[in-house]
């Protein structure tokens, strides 16, 4: 999903490294698949978390919203091969076919599918995440953040997607529930004494938060 003019993004992927043809069967296959193929996050955003992955030299990655599986397998495929990532979804149908392209890009065996409601799988996870990427149902925005933010690690980052909602959350007149959820949460990071962050204009919006 993205509110910025498509001529710009496009030109900002032709001028990207590349996805692999892997991503452009995945992509096409969501479209053709998912009634919202939207909520897949795409070249840029994929490279981008890949690219966190790297800099942050993470080990272990909490995703929350599997989808079709573009994310995680950006994330999966940046990581050592040591490396762990958990990624939440309550959707079978759609975290299948996160596993079948998984298992072709070769990195099921960095990745741990849970499927249930993510507040329930977060309660039963031990120790500490090096990066946690939350894309999930915006209602819950607010729980998520905080349930996860002391699973960050010390030097570890918070992704949260969609925090500006094709630019509706700074428009007055709009007031549905998934705005003022994410809303709640921009302003809940804001004003959080325990964190600092900065919220990008990248697609959707991304807010990238560390605990200090």
């Amino acid at each position: 999903m993205s509110f910025i003019d498509g001529r710009v993004e496009q030109y900002a992927e032709e001028h990207s490294s590349g996805e692999s043809e892997l991503f452009q069967r995945l992509a096409a296959e969501t479209r053709e698949k998912s009634e919202i193929p939207q909520m897949m996050v795409g070249l840029l955003e994929g490279r981008l978390l890949a690219l966190i992955v790297r800099t942050l030299r993470a080990r272990r990655v909490l995703e929350l919203g599997t989808f079709t599986g573009y994310s995680s397998i950006s994330m999966a495929q940046a990581l050592p091969d040591d490396g762990q990532l958990i990624t939440c979804d309550v959707n079978q149908e759609t975290t299948e076919i996160a596993r079948r392209y998984a298992t072709e890009a070769g990195v099921t065996d960095r990745i741990d599918y849970r499927l249930g409601p993510a507040l329930d799988t977060i309660a039963g996870l031990d120790g500490r995440f090096d990066l946690v990427f939350i894309d999930a149902d915006k209602q819950n925005y607010v729980a998520y953040y905080e349930a996860t933010l002391p699973l960050l690690a010390d030097g570890g980052l918070m992704v949260v997607d969609n925090t500006l909602w094709s630019g509706r959350v700074a428009d007055p007149d709009e007031d549905d529930e998934s705005v003022r959820a994410i809303r709640a949460l921009n302003d809940r990071v804001r004003d959080d004494a325990r964190v600092d962050n900065v919220l990008l204009t990248v697609r959707d919006g991304m807010n990238l938060v560390w605990r200090l």
